[in-house]
């Protein structure tokens, strides 16, 4: 019995410690600073870099998981609000850990407009401070980041709610645009 309640104890103070992790970015790229360069494949197993949105609005978005039902709504949003995100001059790119074969299903599935790049190492989300690694599972914390033409961190989300994130982007990039 006593073994029972020290073990219910550590797997309660082991999931509490992942939940405050997973909460807290590891640190946070400051507004004005030059983005991370990164080498990712897409859903199609194109390798795209940071510099293929040279000259433009970039939003990055980082997420979880393929197909689970927040990431699938921040994903639906992005792609209804696609023509204005355009209109202002922005493209948008997911990434999350997930291999290329299961971005392929995804975009497919909900008939994605942008690309998904695979970070099946997590080095690109530990660059841009969006790495949960619990070692022996990896996943992207929900954060975005957008970027300007000259692929400077022009604004940075590090608490994204799902429903409505499209559409505070767009209000941001009005702004952002406006300089």
């Amino acid at each position: 019995m006593l073994v029972k309640v020290i073990m219910i104890g550590i797997i309660f103070w082991i999931v509490l410690w992942g939940v405050r992790q997973y909460q807290q970015p590891a640190f946070r790229l400051q507004i004005g600073t030059q983005a991370p360069d990164f080498k990712l494949p897409d859903a199609q197993g194109k390798v795209r870099n940071l510099s293929d949105w040279q000259g433009q609005w970039l939003v990055l978005y980082f997420y979880p998981k393929d197909d689970t039902p927040g990431c699938t709504r921040e994903a639906c949003h992005f792609r209804d609000d696609t023509q204005q995100l355009t209109a202002l001059g922005a493209q948008v790119v997911g990434v999350s850990v997930d291999t290329v074969a299961s971005h392929a299903d995804f975009v497919k599935k909900h008939r994605l407009p942008f690309p998904l790049l695979a970070d099946t190492t997590g080095k690109v989300a530990a660059a841009y401070g969006a790495l949960f690694d619990l070692v022996v599972f990896k996943a992207a914390r929900r954060m975005t980041f957008i970027i300007d033409p000259q692929g400077k961190v022009a604004q940075v989300y590090s608490q994204v709610d799902p429903d409505g994130h499209s559409q505070m982007i767009v209000e941001d990039l009005k702004k952002l645009s406006a300089f």
